[in-house]
């Protein structure tokens, strides 16, 4: 399985590939001959926010972070 970031694509194309939508179909052709067909098959799901970085959990990971720059330096 190939996986692209949209990132990393022309914006023309990534434009063309988030506007897919449940029956559309997008055409890949190469000197007028069918390439490939794309279908949207399941709409991606917006990410969540991880569960174990809390406040609490944040102020943990950031007064370990301090307390390292202090020993550095």
């Amino acid at each position: 399985m190939v996986t692209l970031d949209l990132d990393d694509l022309p914006p023309k194309i990534a434009q063309a590939l988030e506007a897919l939508t449940d029956d559309g179909e997008l055409i890949i052709t190469r000197a007028g001959a069918v390439v490939a067909r794309l279908r949207l098959a399941e709409r991606p799901v917006a990410p969540t926010p991880a569960e174990d970085l809390q406040p609490e959990g944040m102020k943990e990971i950031m007064e370990h972070f301090e307390a390292m720059i202090e020993d550095q330096f």
